[in-house]
């Protein structure tokens, strides 16, 4: 495709002024935007100009040619001067000269799509600029290209450069208008800025002294579980030794009945001391400063099984190749000792299976201890985790409802989490700890 749009010579500074309006115009029925539009014309302009000042005059068409498949709008300047020497060193720049030679060339390639000059000593310069046309473009045909060249012929007998000039200066008002109101905005954006920072600092402050004060109640507050434990395991210590005295009497003297009665407080006694031992070890699941040490968490597994009551017809699989972390030894014992107890303690039958594993997620490992046991029904699968909540309250009297509550604490402080899947028989608990 190549049509010819219109032609115009160079002589005078008002013919810079009607090129830069033809571009502007040819932009405007091919379909190029407005932004477009002027990149276009500044860079005819600076190209027409540069013929003026260093030739004289020149020629320059515009011309509507379809490169690699794209539709473009053509600018050709001509002149018939000596060249221009060292170009390609000229176009290799990648800094634009401030001033003297060059700097049109150079800023004017930055406007357009396609650039390129071909300059001979002997025959001249001619520069090509190009703007891509946009792919919804309006038709264009021959009828239609004909239609413009007969309206810009006969509009060349009218078109003052005087008006262009004006027209252009208007478009520079509104365009610094435009900055002007932009910076207003600009300023008010800022103080808005400025003011939501001092806002958040404010809150950042506040949510600081608010760390520091809840930070003093944990401590207090451990301090505070420590004592109240303490305080309790001492009277209840006393409690069990008369009671031991008095079941050696009730034992000779053959009080089979109120001996039985013994018992039963014995049994609560024992419930009230793991209680106290387990709200001690809630108040501080997590909070200790503890070492951390290379942990083989397989051998680790060995000793956790080893210290456990394993009923003969139970076993307990652990999954081979386990992972050896950096972590605290004691917190990942406590949890697997839990868990594991738990699964044979709570098996509803006189053999069961226990098994151990894990998978690698990113800077975390994800552990799962599974059991073949009775399952926990969907409603209470959220409440286990609350503290002194358990399902086998009524069912085994050693339950003290702390367990999961300690492991839920010291998993979140490490960053973790801990949860439960069961759907009709069997049970698998899953928490992730930082590698």
């Amino acid at each position: 495709m190549y049509y010819e749009l219109a032609n115009l010579s160079l002589h005078t500074e008002l013919d810079i002024v009607l090129a830069y309006q033809r571009a502007r115009q040819l932009c405007e029925v091919t379909g190029i935007g407005s932004a477009s539009q002027t990149k276009f014309a500044t860079a005819v302009a600076e190209i027409c100009r540069n013929v003026l000042e260093h030739v004289g005059e020149g020629t320059i068409g515009f011309n509507l040619v379809e490169t690699d498949g794209k539709r473009m709008l053509e600018a050709l300047v001509a002149d018939k001067g000596r060249g221009i020497a060292q170009v390609a060193e000229l176009l290799a720049q990648k800094v634009a000269p401030t001033v003297g030679k060059g700097c049109g060339i150079f800023n004017s390639r930055k406007l357009v799509d396609g650039f390129r000059i071909d300059t001979h000593a002997d025959k001249g310069t001619r520069v090509y600029l190009q703007k891509s046309l946009p792919l919804r473009h309006p038709p264009i045909n021959n009828t239609i290209v004909q239609g413009w060249k007969q309206h810009f012929a006969s509009e060349a007998t009218v078109v003052s450069p005087y008006e262009e000039i004006k027209r252009q200066n208007m478009e520079m008002l509104e365009v610094l208008e435009a900055l002007r109101m932009k910076n207003i905005q600009t300023e008010h954006q800022l103080e808005e800025i400025k003011s939501l920072h001092r806002e958040v600092t404010g809150l950042l402050a506040e949510r600081e002294e608010k760390n520091q004060v809840l930070l003093k109640l944990n401590r207090e507050l451990e301090d505070f579980a420590y004592t109240v434990s303490h305080d309790l395991k001492a009277p209840l210590r006393n409690m069990e030794g008369l009671g031991n005295l008095l079941e050696k009497a009730l034992k000779e003297w053959g009080d089979e009945r109120t001996l039985h009665k013994f018992g039963m407080l014995k049994q609560q006694i024992t419930r009230m001391d793991k209680l106290i031992s387990g709200i001690l070890s809630y108040a501080r699941s997590g909070k200790q400063a503890l070492e951390k040490t290379r942990v083989d968490t397989g051998l680790l597994l060995q000793e956790v099984v080893r210290s456990l009551v394993v009923p003969e017809g139970f076993t307990v699989e652990i999954s081979p190749d386990m992972p050896v972390l950096e972590t605290e030894e004691i917190y990942l014992q406590q949890i697997f000792t839990n868990l594991i107890g738990n699964a044979i303690k709570y098996h509803d039958q006189a053999s069961g299976k226990v098994s151990v594993g894990f998978r690698i997620l990113g800077s975390f490992v994800e552990f799962s201890v599974s059991d073949d046991g009775p399952g926990i029904l969907p409603q209470y699968q959220e409440k286990i985790f609350k503290i002194f909540y358990s399902i086998h309250r009524t069912t085994n009297q050693d339950s003290s409802g702390l367990g999961l509550a300690i492991i839920k604490r010291i998993t979140e402080e490490k960053g973790g989490r801990v949860w439960v899947e069961s759907a009709g028989r069997g049970t698998r608990f899953s928490f992730t700890w930082p590698i």
